[in-house]
């Protein structure tokens, strides 16, 4: 009888959304994501950051399930603290995205999630990593979440080889706008991470400033 009186949307399949993107450049790695936590039409978490710290120069950017996601990247970041203290110096790149990778697998019917990887090391400089269940590709840029279908044309025609710093940040920037303004499920400010071998900086830009391609 409780069955029957529960609403529709209790008993459907709760679809989720955001917007990830990666890119190299000479010298380091440039991640970007939207803020908007969506289960089905409603929106939890306007403001979620989903570049999440594996290590001081090793970022991830989140997609599917937010709990998925949140709860594989606190494990990498554990493994790779442990992994930093045996061996001396800090890990690798590939070594993050290969753990990442491994638990994406090991527990693929069980998690929901899709993660890029990227970062800078003293052996590879910025590597971008894309891992989907036991998938891992190291790629110029990887894009993901829903809002990455609206914007492959964009990214394609509008990348270019040897991009410096400054052009990677605009091309991360305008591409999570165009994802956001398409997506329904992406949205609220963009969030920035630039890394390097001397730093790793953060800037999130509010929606008011992110650039609009058409005339409103």
């Amino acid at each position: 009888m409780l069955g029957e009186s529960e609403p529709q949307w209790m008993s459907e399949e709760v679809k989720t959304g955001t917007t990830i993107i990666a890119i190299e450049y000479d010298g380091g790695v440039v991640l970007g994501s939207d803020s908007r936590v969506s289960a089905g039409e409603s929106i939890v978490n306007r403001v979620m950051n989903k570049l999440s710290p594996l290590h001081d120069k090793i970022y991830c950017a989140l997609s599917g399930s937010a709990a998925d996601a949140q709860t594989i990247a606190e494990m990498v970041n554990y493994q790779l603290d442990v992994h930093s203290i045996e061996i001396g110096e800090d890990p690798q790149v590939c070594s993050a995205a290969t753990l990442v990778r491994n638990i994406s697998y090991k527990y693929k019917e069980e998690l929901s999630a899709h993660l890029i990887v990227a970062g800078w090391d003293r052996r590879a400089g910025g590597q971008v990593f894309a891992t989907l269940k036991g998938l891992l590709t190291r790629q110029p840029f990887a894009v993901g979440g829903s809002g990455s279908s609206y914007v492959y044309g964009f990214v394609d025609a509008e990348y270019r080889k040897g991009m410096n710093k400054e052009e990677c940040q605009q091309f991360v920037v305008n591409t999570l706008s165009l994802a956001m303004n398409r997506d329904g499920s992406s949205g609220g400010v963009a969030y920035l991470v630039t890394i390097d071998e001397h730093s790793t900086e953060e800037k999130v830009i509010l929606g008011n400033d992110l650039p609009k391609f058409f005339d409103l």
